[in-house]
């Protein structure tokens, strides 16, 4: 390539030092002789191929090269290629003014009818001056179609280089505080200066047509009419949907959100018809240019964007009506960021205007890197005075003995990001990084809309769907009846339902964010994007860049905040509304986190670029760990997910397993945790939960058994102490009736009659508490009706004659 460009500017150079040649010769030369030998000095013939040569080698290096350096190399190249070529046809243009001379002495060629004859020298000479004539005429024309073409070719260059820079990331232009950037305003180059003034022409001439007589009532018309809706439509539109909220809505929290939802959507159709308006008032008739009407159509799609930033400041804040502030914002907070999201929105218009006017312009890239700088400049001091006016506001608060609102973790991540966002903006243009400092700034804009307009809606359809299907309003009621449901079958297809438009929001979110960018996605473009993305086309698409970085770390931490979230959901909302026992609802939970987490991680690596049908190679990698050191990890793995499906046991069992019993807290992907009667845990690997002996003592809803053993003297009453015994246990609340308790005969020995009781309770985790209850109970009862236990022989040995003798002990 740097060869390549090496020769280019060698044949250009040799072109520039001819220049003068050639003018010298078009000044000195001589017109041609009598016998039509002479020729004209410049050497066109030879010239004009070359050149042609060298145009189409810089269009083929232009559609393969992506470095802004060569780019601008290429760039300088064309312009000097197109000064060459303009100054061969100037060159050309005096020697054809001499053969028009010579021709015009000469006189036209007699015709047959005039009856006059001239020499054959005459006609001789005639026919070559008529060709040499038309050789210059084709050559002049060949020189003016190189010299277009070069400037065509500069000025797609300019575009290419243009639309890179917001890609290229990594692109050092020059520090806002050096004089590069501020070149173009101080510049001596007056072709940016040409260029804006005949687009600033074309767009005085496209007003000037919408004043003409006949026109003018009509243009007079729409921009009042968008004035109109921009102010009052506006605010009774607001006033009309409050009015709504207040007399129409239920009570509850969907007043509250859906008042906001009709705040941020009456600003944003506000603004946008009034562009539409405008461009209606400006651009009706046929004779407006292509390039303006592009221009125009630019602000109307930028007017969305615009329309939503400041709606949606409005609906967060709500400074008119505090006691409907959707969000936990205190008044002394919202006033002091009142301010901002119309200035925000400000911003990005004029400075999205200025960066469509220099495309549709072409203006050098220079004038683009300045315009883009300054946008960035504002755009990162805008987010750095949010964050320190909340701060302010809420030290202000304090120190007048005000209580601030409690901030949640996200809040306080939200402003740090916002924070450290725009110091990193700042830092980048004053090391000489403006395409990463707008690309930052369009982001934090651009994922401001994107996660306010999420939350805004993700709290309206949820505040919808239980208001809508609670039992307490009308329309629950009416479905309750007409169904014939239960009430909480109402309550878990409201959270059904309100999770469904969640995951589409989610959706949508997650496609704005990677796919989408300031200015450049429409909402019916983000639907098409979405469906290809989830389709799997867009996910083989990506490539690893700096920006799919970015959007691949947003993408882990979204998806790790949604998982959560949805586990949240899943735990505390819509599975304690089902039947589902504890056990069952941990499990589930527990199978769901540990897919999610897997496919996490599979869509960050698409989406820095990875295919999911290119990561052969990790599963090769993972294959050699397990054949070596992860067989265990990997046995613990897949059994803890037998366990979570086929569940022998679950959450909430007691269970026995080599000498352990507890009761089962947590099944997690590698081992269980067993928590025994002392509160302490034990760790047991699943594995051995699958290949050993479990006695699980709950499984089946076991009941739990008291037996209790007691020895009697040879001389009670038998049937009398089984009455006894039987009535101890009837009257124990924990004993179940069924099965009735049972006292049975177990043995007869020297030491006394054993007799063994029996009742049931209703889960093993009682029968301790019971058999304490039950043994106070009956040896209290048996001291009461004078039966004592048989007392336990001690057998002593005695040496006689010599012999030992077993003895009993006499009592004391």
């Amino acid at each position: 390539m740097s060869t390549l460009l090496t020769f280019l500017r060698v044949c250009l150079l040799a072109f520039i030092t001819l220049s003068p040649a050639l003018s010298i010769a078009a000044d000195a030369g001589s017109p041609p002789t009598a016998d039509g030998d002479a020729t004209p000095k410049v050497n066109a013939s030879a010239e004009l191929p070359k050149m042609q040569k060298i145009l189409d080698k810089i269009k083929g290096q232009v559609s393969g090269e992506t470095n802004d350096g060569k780019l601008g190399q290429l760039n300088d190249m064309a312009l000097e290629l197109s000064g060459n070529a303009d100054t061969l046809g100037q060159a050309l243009i005096p020697q054809r003014a001499q053969l028009v001379s010579q021709l015009a002495v000469l006189g036209p060629a007699p015709t047959a009818e005039s009856g006059v004859k001239e020499t054959p020298e005459v006609t001789r000479k005639r026919t070559s001056l008529e060709s040499q004539k038309s050789k210059l005429d084709d050559q002049i024309k060949q020189a003016e179609a190189i010299k277009n073409s070069s400037l065509n070719l500069s000025s797609q260059i300019v575009s290419l280089r243009r639309d890179a820079m917001k890609t290229q990331l990594a692109l050092n232009s020059g520090s806002i505080f050096g004089a590069r950037f501020w070149a173009p305003l101080f510049g001596t180059d007056n072709t940016d200066g040409e260029k804006i003034s005949s687009f600033a022409d074309e767009l005085s001439a496209t007003a000037a047509l919408s004043w003409e007589p006949g026109w003018r009532f009509g243009t007079v018309g729409w921009i009042i009419a968008a004035l109109l809706v921009a102010t009052f439509g506006r605010r009774y539109s607001e006033e009309f949907f409050a009015w709504i909220s207040i007399h129409k809505m239920p009570e509850g929290r969907l007043r509250r959100s859906f008042l906001a939802t009709t705040i941020a959507l009456t600003t944003l159709v506000a603004v946008v018809l009034a562009f539409n308006f405008i461009d209606l008032a400006f651009t009706r008739r046929a004779e407006v240019s292509d390039d303006v009407q592009d221009f125009v159509d630019k602000l109307v799609q930028l007017s969305v964007f615009c329309g939503l930033i400041a709606g949606l400041g409005r609906a967060f804040l709500s400074t008119r009506r505090p006691s409907w502030r959707l969000p936990a914002i205190s008044n002394e907070v919202a006033t002091a960021l009142k301010p901002f999201p119309p200035l925000t929105a400000s911003l990005v218009f004029v400075f999205q205007t200025v960066e469509s006017f220099n495309s549709s312009a072409g203006t050098s890239v220079g004038t683009t890197i300045w315009a883009n700088g300054l946008t960035a400049l504002l755009v990162g001091a805008t987010a750095l005075s949010i964050s320190f006016r909340t701060s302010r506001a809420r030290r202000k608060m304090l120190q007048e003995g005000l209580q601030p609102e409690a901030r949640s973790t996200l809040v306080g991540l939200i402003q740090l990001a916002i924070t450290l966002t725009g110091m990193a903006i700042l830092a980048s243009l004053v090391i000489g990084y403006v395409t990463l400092s707008r690309f930052l700034s369009y982001e934090l804009i651009w994922i401001g809309i994107v996660f306010g307009s999420f939350w805004l809606l993700s709290h309206l359809i949820q505040d919808g769907c239980e208001s809508l299907l609670s039992t307490n309003n009308t329309t629950g009621k009416q479905l309750q009846t007409s169904l014939n449901i239960d009430e909480r079958h109402l309550s878990q297809a409201a959270a059904l339902l309100s999770a469904i438009g969640k995951t589409i929001l989610i959706l949508f979110a997650a496609v704005a964010i990677l796919n989408g960018t300031l200015g450049t996605s429409t909402p019916i473009e983000l639907l098409q994007k979405a469906v290809e993305f989830w389709g799997g086309k867009g996910l083989e698409s990506l490539n690893i860049v700096p920006a799919h970085l970015v959007n691949a770390i947003l993408c882990l931490v979204v998806g790790i905040y949604v998982l959560r979230s949805v586990k949240r959901w899943l735990d505390k909302d819509f599975l304690p509304k089902t039947t589902m026992d504890i056990g069952m609802r941990v499990s589930l939970v527990t199978l769901f986190s540990n897919i999610g987490y897997v496919l996490i991680i599979l869509l960050t690596l698409s989406t820095i670029g990875l295919q999911w049908n290119k990561l052969a190679w990790i599963v090769s990698a993972l294959s050699v760990g397990i054949g070596f050191g992860l067989q265990e990890i990997v046995k613990n793995f897949i059994s803890g997910l037998i366990l979570l499906t086929e569940r022998p046991v679950k959450v909430g069992d007691l269970v026995s397993i080599s000498g352990i019993e507890g009761d089962i807290r947590r099944i997690n992907v590698r081992a269980t945790e067993i928590q025994l009667g002392d509160k302490s845990t034990v760790i047991v690997p699943n594995s051995q939960l699958i290949s050993q002996n479990v006695r699980n003592a709950t499984m089946g809803n076991a009941q739990g058994v008291a037996t209790i053993t007691l020895t009697f003297p040879l001389d009670i009453d038998p049937v009398l102490v089984r009455q006894l015994l039987l009535d101890v246990y009837n009257e124990n609340e924990r004993i179940l009736e069924t099965p009735e308790p049972s006292v049975s005969f177990k043995d007869l020995t020297p030491g006394g009659i054993v007799l063994s009781v029996t009742g049931n309770v209703a889960s093993p985790r009682q029968v301790s508490g019971a058999k304490s209850d039950l043994l106070f109970d009956i040896l209290t009862r048996l001291r009461k009706e004078g039966v004592m236990l048989s007392t336990p022989q001690t057998m002593v040995i005695e040496r006689k004659n010599g012999n030992m003798v077993l003895k009993e002990a006499p009592e004391e």
